[in-house]
């Protein structure tokens, strides 16, 4: 395990923080997903990020746009969250995400940087295990990685209710009656360490995004579906054990986790550097489940390190 370094090359930057990235409807495995783009400059590689349980595609908003000298990116919104459709089947399992985000590299024709947050960064582990092929390098921003030990969130009601079969329309009920603004400020007290770093522009358009998710009829059954499969794969034992496919991961890893995360137990981050052959491993502290969030520059400093370090690791001549 080595300590990940924090390039001090200029990042892209404006006066003022931009807008959500636009974005378009892709069809992609027989359903329509939402992918947003932060156009790159001339010499900018292919990027693709993959957001957390119950996030989306706005979740990388200020870190795509730090990266985008550097970075070609796009943001998926995976089946059933943000503003893509429903998931072919209902089929919301982290196997039916993991096939989504293959797809998506796929279509892009060219391996790529592989960005994840949380219940992503669980699916890029498991898409890198599977098709190295299409990962140059690989970054995981607080990975849902199993850990038994259940956090402190779990003694809330909502989450155990998750975890029953057919509940969906349960928490449909439970949640009808709580406004966007009540929505997203349980979700940000949740993922983030401190309110404060929230600007008053972020937290007006996660609101907006609340409320259009309102009408959707298959939000509540992607989050609830997606949370057990989450849960499920915990569980799963042998070859398939998340655990076992990141140490057969040999790509240039990042880890980025918040020492106050609420939701994954900062405790695994250096367990998974250890066991990651290629990874070097960044705690921030004072920030919880979603540095690229709370601390965009931080994390993006640590990401331009880690495309310098692949850079010059494929431009050295290999020993005889």
């Amino acid at each position: 395990m080595r300590t990940a370094t924090l390039s001090d090359a200029p990042l892209h930057s404006t006066d003022r923080l931009p807008p959500p990235w636009p974005g378009r409807r892709v069809p992609l495995n027989g359903g329509v997903v939402f992918v947003r783009s932060t156009p790159g400059g001339r010499n900018s590689e292919p990027a693709l990020y993959v957001h957390g349980l119950g996030g989306a595609s706005t979740n990388w908003t200020d870190y795509a746009g730090l990266l985008s000298h550097r970075l070609d990116g796009e943001a998926l919104d995976l089946f059933g969250f943000g503003r893509s459709g429903p998931a072919p089947g209902g089929d919301y399992r982290i196997e039916a995400h993991v096939r989504t985000v293959i797809a998506a590299i796929e279509a892009r024709g060219a391996p790529l940087h592989l960005i994840g947050n949380s219940l992503g960064g669980l699916t890029s582990i498991l898409v890198t295990g599977r098709r190295p092929d299409l990962v140059r390098t690989l970054t995981l921003i607080s990975p849902a990685v199993p850990d038994l030990r259940p956090p402190r969130q779990m003694s809330t009601p909502l989450f155990p209710l998750l975890l029953l079969p057919g509940v969906a329309k349960a928490v449909e009920r439970r949640m009808a009656g709580i406004s966007a603004e009540e929505r997203v400020q349980a979700m940000l007290e949740l993922c983030f360490a401190d309110l404060e770093r929230v600007p008053e522009q972020r937290l007006a358009e996660a609101i907006d995004e609340a409320r259009i998710r309102a009408d959707l009829p298959w939000a509540s059954t992607a989050l609830a579906r997606s949370f057990r499969s989450l849960v499920a794969a915990y569980l799963t034992p042998g070859a398939r054990n998340p655990w076992r496919i990141a140490a057969g991961i040999r790509k240039p890893t990042l880890i980025i986790w918040g020492d106050r995360d609420k939701l994954v137990n900062v405790r695994n981050a250096p367990r998974l550097a250890e066991v990651m052959p290629d990874a070097r491993l960044l705690v921030l502290p004072g920030v919880g489940h979603t540095p690229q969030l709370e601390d965009p520059v931080t994390s993006a400093r640590a990401t331009m390190a880690l495309l310098d370090e692949a850079q010059e690791t494929v431009g050295r001549p290999q020993s005889a």
